[in-house]
């Protein structure tokens, strides 16, 4: 604990600051005419101080912590300090402490050793007492974590003299020179804030000014109070008592704010101010608050506010004063329970106000430790190792709730799955077990205890310990079996525990060998499947169990068999005896394998050979032969057999095709009309009989007759089902019948079928009588025909230009027609037909009629003549030619056109089929039409056409060249993309002047920039450049001129460097002809280092350097110049500079110290480093930075 001194002539404002926020401030500041100090108690963490306050109470405050005290009389106040402290006085920057630390502990380094002047305080005063210091455990060793460090309070002594003795601890902290410099930075704070209350201008007298203090002052003067409070001088107290009783009713009240600034009581406006919230019955996770209502204070007087009703808001926070608040009541009431804290933890309260007529008003933050408890309940131990008789078990600490973790307890169920019982105690975390049961199962669980008490238990851990050869097992059981495999399982032995890793061996035996037991199955798994095993064979099994102790002995012996295989397939079926038309006796042999049983019974199916049927049973037994009857003549049939046995059914024998004999098939049903009947033909069908017979038909007879007492004749024989009848008579009736044949004979007659014959068509017409009624039409007119015996219902009028090409322009009863749409002056030929209900009669003979002249017909071609079709050019912004195709004349000659086009413009030409409109307006859209004439009148006007003239050829663009060059010439013209990259319907030709003045065209596209190259320096050019569309080329634009710029000279070859002294050298390079009459420079660069200069500028080619350092790399180059004049003076043109050279002078013994080269030269600066070396410098740092960043990553952050 230190105790800090500093001057001052009054106490500070008790106003909330940054740095005094962290505990409660000290009620009890005396303000007296002598000079007073402020006293500042710095709390170490994990010591307490304690204060009895006026009303008896106790407040600890808890560190780290800074609490200000005021001394009355200005001098530092003795020290009472429990035994086995000693309290020195140390003076640092001016300000004197008081250090109170174990007798027995060296003083810390960084303090300075007391002054000799100053006492030691070893007397008894009770002024100042701290509290004794409580252990502060350190971290838990192995765990890697830090638990925070709790303080477990214990209540103050009954007395100030009685102390509790405690176990000494250094006051050696490593972060004691930081609470000096925070004890400096306060007390900086208060002086500054004492100064600003001074230039405030308080003129008030010091004994009519408020007290600091909220509480009143008890007038006993025999109340003991610890830490300064209470009676202290006489003069002191004296002035105390006049205080407090001379300013009775401008006293504040107990609960009123403290701090309140003179300058603001002077306002006239109510100022509300709240105390901070009271902390009482602070439990480990549960504290009680309290707090009082809101006073006003105006015109330095304050009063209680009883007409105003206050919403109260409480906040908490666990992560310090500026850490995150959460709210946790809001309510009315001013007394609250805090529920669902944290254990030796440290709190911050902050309380605030609102009403319906004042702003929020906000305490200060009032600080509390939570009490110690007992720790967390431990996770469940784990085991690390185990052996037939010990278990070692090992656990992590819990959170210790304040108070360090000082013992485990670890019970267990002694392997009896009983109670538990202790067998550990202590402060290891790890405990081993011994003289335990082999393969027993043990269950553990554990308890943590520190200074308040003992945890809950964790959750049980069972464990095994590892057991011994195991015993037998049971016999091996049978799942499933098979013709060639068999499926066992078996139980793990009897008191084995799961946690045992056991395989198993299972031996097998087969009957009849004399090879004995052989193993079958060796691993883990309780079941296995043997396969490859004989049929219908008996095997013994036993099995035994083996871990990493050895193997058990084996179990009882078993015997199961495997199951008889499926036999083979029977012989093929043989036909026994004649085959029927109805029956058949079939006969076979027993199976060569019966599977190793014997056949119990045989079952034989049959089929008939059509494809998609099915196999049915036809016996079943144990005979050899059967009788298969009920079946259907000339039928094909398919026989097979099975046998069955112990093993199951066999496969089908090989299948026998039987096929029983024939009969002339049945009758046929009567045959019907195929379609419709004709007038002297019938069309017949029929279908085959229902039963063939078992043989296919052969062919079929058809007979014929009037009448069923005429003689019948046959009209067909064949294998058809139909056909057709000739030689008929119209609307007669005729009775047929129909018998089929097969190989086996004829079948009887079909019954009687009576069929009637259709009426005749009519007969051929005569030829139609033509009558012209105009020029495009004619009337046609004609007589009916003998009917056939039907009525006639519609005719059929022919009509056509050439008589092998006609088509039918009228169908129905009239007996005239007349044709309209016809062409004059044309040959036509037309015929009738008669139709009724029997078909269509013959057509008649063919009529011819001529129909007279008449005007043109219209014009059907008609379209515009392109550029290129055209014989002379034409310019088509103002003309348009038109062709279009002669119409036919209709028998009179055309005589000539008329053309409509514009706003009903018409035009007559002669007998043309082309025509040029001129005189028409550019870009504008026309509708033109054509109408041919003859003698005898106009034709119709042809579709109308639309046509568009072009517009007018483009003006030339403005030309200007945007990049110069020595050899090239960038141009520019118009406003577009410097590339073609969409259509651009105007093309530029860009053309150069040569040197005849002719020009030619070096460009012609859409672009609108182009770079000239090929070109000769300083020289003039001469451009113009042409635009054109659609419309045409427009005209030439005005000739531009562009001038090349002078090229640079060319690059050098590297200089030579000639060493002619210890210190001098000589740098020569190739020169260079005069560039059109233009003087050529050089200039010489000299590099040393990283620093470039110019030694040499003038027409000669050589250098003499002198001065040159030796055992120094120097790098020369060279470049050319060119000299010129123009309009703005004199001017200079340099070309690029050559490859360095790398010269490095010998060193000579005789050689003097490197001296400095000359002022034009490189500067003084000592050796420079070459590029190579850098980087290699460069190189090394990067890679041992990158070592570092490893070795920290793998050292802080894997580990």
């Amino acid at each position: 604990m230190v105790i800090s001194a500093m001057m001052a002539d009054q106490p500070p404002p008790l106003e909330a600051t940054p740095i005094l926020n962290e505990v409660p401030l000290l009620p009890h500041m005396v303000n007296g005419d002598t000079t007073q100090q402020v006293i500042l108690v710095q709390v170490n963490p994990g010591e307490t101080f304690t204060i009895r306050t006026e009303d008896g109470h106790i407040q600890c405050i808890q560190g780290p912590a800074h609490v200000p005290m005021m001394s009355p009389n200005g001098s530092v106040p003795p020290i009472f300090v429990p035994p086995g402290y000693v309290s020195q006085v140390v003076e640092e920057n001016g300000v004197r402490k008081v250090v109170v630390m174990p007798h027995s502990t060296e003083f810390h380094p960084s303090m300075h050793p007391p002054p000799p002047h100053v006492p030691h305080y070893m007397h008894p005063h009770p002024a100042l007492l701290p509290h004794p210091p409580h252990p502060v455990y350190p971290p838990v060793p192995g765990t890697g974590e830090i638990p925070p460090q709790f303080i477990h309070q214990h209540p103050p002594p009954p007395a100030p003299h009685v102390y509790q003795e405690q176990e000494s601890r250094s006051h050696g902290r490593t972060n004691f020179v930081q609470r000096d410099e925070r004890t400096l930075k306060m007390q900086e704070h208060l002086k500054k804030r004492l100064k600003d209350r001074q230039a405030s201008g308080h003129t008030n007298n010091k004994m009519n000014s408020p007290p600091p203090s909220p509480h009143k002052v008890q007038n006993s003067s025999n109340t003991n109070v610890q830490n300064g409070y209470g009676k202290g001088q006489q003069g002191a107290g004296g002035q105390i008592k006049q205080k407090q009783t001379g300013k009775t009713r401008g006293s504040p009240p107990a609960d009123a704010e403290m701090g309140e600034s003179d300058t603001e009581s002077r306002k006239p406006q109510e100022v509300f101010s709240i105390n901070k919230p009271i902390v009482s019955e602070v439990q480990a996770r549960s504290a009680a608050l309290s707090w009082n209502p809101p006073v006003a204070s105006q015109n330095g007087e304050t009063q209680n506010v009883t007409t105003e009703t206050f919403m109260f808001e409480v906040a908490i926070s666990n992560s310090g004063k500026n850490g995150k608040f959460k709210s946790i009541y809001v309510g009315e009431e001013m007394t609250i329970n805090v529920p669902d804290l944290r254990p030796a933890t440290d709190y911050h309260i902050r309380l605030s106000a609102s009403s319906s007529s004042t702003k929020e008003i906000v305490s200060e933050l009032a600080s509390f430790t939570t009490e110690s408890c007992e720790p967390d309940p431990p996770a469940a131990p784990k085991v690390v190792n185990r052996t037939k008789n010990s278990l070692n078990l090992q656990w992590k600490s819990s959170n210790d709730n304040g108070s360090k973790i000082t013992n485990y307890l670890l019970e267990w169920d002694e392997g009896k799955n009983g109670a538990f019982k202790e067998c550990y105690y202590g402060h290891l975390k790890q405990h081993k077990l011994t003289k335990l049961t082999p393969s027993t199962k043990y269950a553990f669980r554990l308890a943590a205890k520190n200074d308040i008490g003992m945890s809950g238990f964790s959750e049980p851990l069972v464990c095994y310990t590892i057991g011994v050869v195991p015993p037998p097992p049971l016999p091996p059981r049978l799942t499933d079996g098979g013709v060639t495999w068999l499926s066992l399982e078996w139980s793990p032995p009897s008191g084995i525990s799961s946690d045992d890793s056991l395989t198993y061996i299972l031996e097998m035996e087969e009957e009849g060998s004399d090879y004995g037991f052989q193993a079958g199955y060796n691993g883990d798994e309780l079941s296995c499947t043997l396969k490859d095993l004989r049929r219908s064979t008996s095997y013994k099994f036993r099995i035994f169990a083996h871990n990493t102790e050895g193997k058990s002995g084996p179990s009882e012996v078993v015997e199961y068999s495997t199951s008889p295989d499926k036999p083979g397939p029977p012989s093929k079926p043989a036909v026994k005896g004649k085959i029927h038309p109805h029956n058949v006796k079939v006969t076979w042999d027993p199976p060569k394998d019966t599977g190793g049983s014997d056949i119990s019974k045989y079952i034989l199916e049959i089929s008939e050979s059509s494809p998609g049927s099915k196999w049915e049973t036809a016996y079943t037994g144990s005979t050899r032969e059967h009788v298969c009857a009920h079946l259907k003549p000339g039928t094909s049939y398919r026989l097979r057999v099975y046998c069955v046995g112990k093993g199951g059914q066999s496969q089908a024998s090989d299948v026998l095709t039987v096929q029983t004999a024939a009969v002339p098939p049945g009758p046929c049903h009567p045959p019907c009309l195929a379609g419709k009947a004709k007038p002297r033909e019938i069309a017949l069908q029929w279908e085959p009989p229902s039963a063939d017979g078992g043989s296919e038909v052969t062919e079929y007879i058809v007979e014929m007759a009037n009448c069923d007492q005429d003689e019948r004749k046959q009209s067909y024989r064949g294998q058809a089902l139909e056909c057709t009848v000739n030689g008929l008579l119209p609307g007669r009736t005729y009775c047929f019948w129909i018998r089929a044949a097969n190989k086996a004979g004829l079948g009887p007659y079909s019954e009687k079928a009576e069929i009637t014959t259709a009426p005749g068509p009519p007969d051929v017409c005569c030829p139609p009588q033509l009558t012209c009624k105009t020029a495009a039409c004619v009337v046609a007119s004609w007589e009916s025909p003998a009917c056939n015996g039907a009525e006639v219902s519609e005719y059929r009028l022919e009509w056509g230009q050439v008589e092998g090409s006609m088509h039918i322009v009228y169908s129905g009863p009239l007996l005239s027609y007349e044709v309209k749409g016809l062409t004059p002056a044309t040959t036509y030929y037309c015929r009738v037909q008669a139709v009724n209900i029997a078909g269509a009669g013959l057509f008649g003979e063919i009529a011819m009629v001529t129909t007279p002249a008449s005007v043109p017909a219209a014009v059907t071609v008609l379209h515009l003549l392109e550029e290129d079709q055209m014989e002379a050019p034409l310019p088509l912004s103002t003309c348009l030619v038109l062709h279009w195709e002669e119409p036919c004349c209709h028998g009179a000659e055309i005589t000539g056109y008329n053309i409509e086009y514009g706003e009903k413009q018409l035009l007559t030409v002669s007998r043309v089929t082309s025509h040029v409109l001129e005189n028409l307006q550019p870009d504008t859209l026309y509708r033109i039409r054509v109408q041919a004439f003859n003698s005898l009148g106009a034709g119709p006007f042809s579709p109308p056409i639309k046509a568009k003239t072009k517009p007018l050829p483009p003006d030339p663009p403005h030309l200007e060249c945007v990049v110069f060059s020595y050899q090239s010439l960038k141009l520019k013209w118009g406003e577009g993309p410097s590339r073609a990259l969409i259509a651009n319907p105007t093309h530029f030709n860009l053309q150069v002047e040569d040197r005849f003045g002719r020009f030619s065209t070096v460009y012609s596209g859409p672009c609108h920039t182009y770079k000239v190259q090929r070109l000769s320096e300083s020289t003039t050019y001469y451009f113009r450049i042409q635009a054109c569309n659609d419309a045409g080329e427009g005209e030439f634009s005005e000739v531009y001129a562009f001038t090349t710029t002078k090229s640079p000279p060319p690059a050098l070859k590297a200089p030579k460097v000639h060493q002619l002294g210890d210190s001098t050298c000589e740098v020569t390079w190739e020169p260079l002809q005069p560039m059109k009459g233009d003087s050529i420079v050089y200039i010489l660069q000299l590099a040393c280092g990283r620093e470039v200069d110019q030694v040499y500028k003038g027409p000669e080619t050589s250098f003499r350097l002198s001065n040159v350092q030796t055992n120094c790399e120097y790098r020369f180059r060279v470049c050319a110049g060119r000299q010129y004049h123009d309009s703005t003076g004199p001017q200079e043109l340099c070309g690029p500079y050559s490859p360095s050279t790398a010269f490095s002078s010998q060193k000579q013994e005789s050689a003097p110290p490197c001296s400095d080269p000359s002022v034009d030269l490189v500067k003084s600066r000592g050796k420079a480093l070459s590029d190579e070396q850098f980087a290699f410098l460069l190189l090394i740092g990067f890679a041992t930075v990158a070592i570092l960043f490893a070795v920290i990553i793998q050292y802080f952050v894997i580990k």
